[in-house]
């Protein structure tokens, strides 16, 4: 699809938007900051927003996309919410000299598919809640799983960064963007795929009643997930220059230095991130059985790794430490926050997650926001941890954007204190 003339000085308008935020002085110094952060040297916790309901957001209009093209619209869309969020709630985050152009890869995935019902919406957002059919029944489905497989398009990559240049014209830094892998790097969370397959419940009772048949599900996917970082490594497509891994950033020495200085596109120059959300569940003993082995043959192809989500892991990180190259480890609100600062060490690096629950209030108690977010930092402090602090899974705010505006001073002024 062509764009229209007015389309290009919608992209343009944007970008240069774009790079006069990216120019600013203050983006190398935050990623000075985050540096010393994830060498275990923190100068202060830092701060940053992820996975917000966009579509509750747009109280300005400024997220409005206009560009027909699929393709060009992602760009676009991009672009409006690194500046939005930039002049709203941008904590510590990180706006880069350069326009990443997504790649042209087709995917693969593990070529089964989950049967979904929706069941309920919250009107205007993407909040939903949903029930999952189990389609793993028996060893014939298993032999449904398929090698994640991928591939460039070439001529439609260079296409793409072609028409780029064009649009932008050469005072525009351009890199190529995210692949297969995303932004945020490789999922190596099979358990959530699994529960898609064969729902919460029918897994729960599964690793009690056919241990031997969660244990071949799990083999199977695991080689499936090694299969794609492979390719991946073949083709050189994963994300090198990503600044970012599961919400958080980063740069490091040994592997992002700076901006788009990424050591080469395989898998053992990147972040991947894994969990097993439903873990939260179920024992540690059952942690050590049906998740180390797989996540430990799938993190050893990656530089570091950031393990965890919304899974508790306050009572279980001995298990967590033995994956290899971990690096972060989340800790959500439904981890003991205190037993998880005194159990983590000073090596790595306490990723909390405060709770979003707060902000989808019908009002929201500020002080006891930042209260919250006070005692996370004072038991960092007196633990000597390294502490980020990730705001994410922000399912609704209600349509009062502003609170992420809120949050965000009340989080920096904490971790300024």
């Amino acid at each position: 699809m062509t764009l229209t003339a007015k389309e290009r000085e919608t992209l343009r308008n944007l970008a240069r938007e774009y790079m006069e935020i990216a120019v600013l002085p203050i983006q190398q110094e935050k990623v000075d900051l985050w540096k010393s952060l994830n060498r275990s040297q923190m100068q202060r916790p830092m701060v940053n927003i992820d996975q917000v309901p966009w579509a509750e957001l747009n109280n300005d209009g400024s997220l409005t996309c206009v560009i027909m093209d699929p393709y060009w619209r992602e760009v676009e869309s991009g672009l409006r919410q690194t500046i939005y969020q930039w002049k709203y709630f941008r904590a510590d985050m990180v706006v880069e000299p350069f326009i990443a152009i997504p790649r042209v890869v087709k995917f693969q995935g593990y070529g089964i598919g989950a049967k979904v019902e929706k069941l309920e919406q919250y009107e205007g957002t993407s909040a939903a809640s949903q029930h999952f059919e189990n389609v793993l029944n028996g060893e014939a489905d298993i032999a449904k799983i398929q090698d994640m497989d991928m591939y460039l398009d070439e001529a439609q990559d260079q296409l793409r960064m072609n028409e780029a240049g064009e649009i932008f014209g050469s005072d525009i830094p351009l890199i190529p963007g995210a692949t297969f892998t995303g932004n945020y790097g490789l999922n190596l969370g099979i358990w959530d795929f699994m529960t898609m397959l064969m729902g919460i419940e029918d897994a729960y009772y599964a690793m009690i009643d056919e241990p031997d048949f969660i244990h071949a599900c799990l083999n199977r996917l695991t080689e499936s997930t090694i299969a794609g970082i492979t390719k991946a490594n073949d083709l050189r497509l994963h994300n090198d220059n990503s600044n970012r891994c599961h919400c958080s950033y980063i740069y490091t020495d040994d592997l992002l230095p700076g901006f788009a200085q990424g050591k080469g596109p395989v898998s053992e120059n990147c972040w991947a991130f894994g969990l097993a959300q439903l873990f939260t569940g179920v024992s540690p003993e059952f942690m050590r059985e049906f998740e180390l082995p797989y996540i430990s043959r799938m993190a050893e192809y990656f530089g570091m790794i950031y393990y965890g989500c919304c899974d508790r892991l306050d009572d279980r990180l001995d298990i967590v430490r033995e994956i290899p190259n971990v690096r972060k480890v989340s800790c959500s609100p439904w981890s003991d926050r205190r037993n998880f600062a005194e159990n983590i060490g000073s090596d790595l690096i306490m990723s909390n997650k405060p709770t979003p629950a707060y902000l989808a209030e019908d009002s929201v108690n500020w002080e006891i926001v930042r209260s919250d977010i006070r005692r996370t930092i004072d038991l960092a402090e007196s633990n000597n941890v390294n502490l980020e602090l990730i705001l994410k899974d922000v399912s609704t705010v209600r349509f009062h954007p502003e609170r992420l505006t809120e949050w965000s001073r009340i989080a920096m002024e904490e971790v300024c204190r």
